[in-house]
């Protein structure tokens, strides 16, 4: 393994940044009084996966950055006292556990991001609360299956290193232009799932990627991504790219970097788009003990009647 061990002097991980003010245009008209996030996968809302990602990883402290119309959202993480009493007084302790859960999981804590300024400005709307500390971003459209877990790799890695790491996930070439994409070099010493990360570039445009390896929803990042995000410069849609900002701290090496790379093989739910979204709705209640044999049975029917 690498000599290069710095972890008495790197702070751990504490708290989860989850940017959760995009308009969800991809879902209209579900979206329009919905916050996308709220959008149930199976039975549970899509978020709610997200927090209960961060949390078991040992990430207590989550900060919400919402924006206009996202009200439900600190609702769900809210108490709801005339529910709770309403099932307490049917007996339904099954339903009434499941409300309660998601008020339990973590201390939650709100922002808004106000201006749509894309991923890097909602990541610097959390500057006040992380100060100087490292902390996590986890994005609502990639679900990540708690068998495999990717945060307390990618945390190891961070207080190994410093610097940042973000997840990544090699992709078709045919579809590398719709991700960051990650120009990445070995580490001495390391297992085949960590990489340097030399440099980045925004959904690279066809034939032009520096590697197959898209950076997917996760990150860990050092406070020294907020200076550089303050000056980073927005895109031609006026936005500031948490991928710029990355790929400058990567070229930096030593002064606010490294930033490594944990390749992912696991299993991963997007629900980014529509299609997406109803195949990860599929899979994880084929998957339910609950739902799942009764389910499959009828999966099985279906096709075999309707597309054989």
């Amino acid at each position: 393994m690498s000599t290069n061990r710095r972890s008495p002097h790197i702070p751990r991980i504490s708290r989860a940044v989850i940017p959760a003010a995009g308009l969800g245009t991809r879902f209209l008209p579900a979206s329009k009084a919905t916050p996308k996030e709220m959008l149930p996968v199976v039975d549970k809302p899509a978020i709610e996966y997200v927090v209960e990602e961060a949390v078991a990883a040992g990430l207590t402290d989550v900060l919400m950055v919402t924006g206009r119309n996202k009200r439900a959202l600190e609702d769900h993480f809210d108490r709801n006292h005339e529910l709770e009493e309403l099932l307490g007084r049917r007996g339904d302790t099954e339903r009434l556990e499941k409300v309660r859960a998601s008020s339990r999981l973590a201390m939650m804590h709100y922002v808004r991001q106000g201006d749509p300024k894309g991923l890097g400005h909602a990541v610097l709307c959390a500057e006040p609360h992380v100060g100087d500390q490292p902390f996590a971003v986890l994005l609502g459209d990639d679900l990540i299956d708690p068998r495999d877990p990717l945060l307390p790799r990618m945390a190891e890695i961070q207080q190994r290193y410093g610097g940042s790491v973000v997840a990544l996930m090699e992709v078709d070439s045919a579809l590398i232009h719709l991700y960051g994409c990650a120009a990445v070099a070995p580490v001495a010493g390391e297992d085949g799932d960590i990489v340097r990360v030399t440099g980045l570039v925004e959904k690279p445009e066809p034939g032009r990627a520096p590697s197959s390896y898209a950076v997917i929803g996760r990150y860990v990042l050092s406070p020294e991504i907020f200076p550089v995000l303050t000056k980073t410069r927005p895109d031609q849609r006026g936005e500031i790219q948490l991928t710029d900002a990355l790929g400058e701290l990567a070229q930096r090496r030593n002064d606010g970097g490294p930033v490594h790379g944990v390749v992912f093989s696991g299993r991963r739910y997007d629900t980014g788009d529509r299609g997406a979204y109803l195949r990860a709705t599929v899979r994880l209640a084929c998957e339910r003990e609950d739902l799942g044999p009764e389910f499959r049975a009828w999966l099985r029917e279906f096709t075999a009647t309707e597309l054989g």
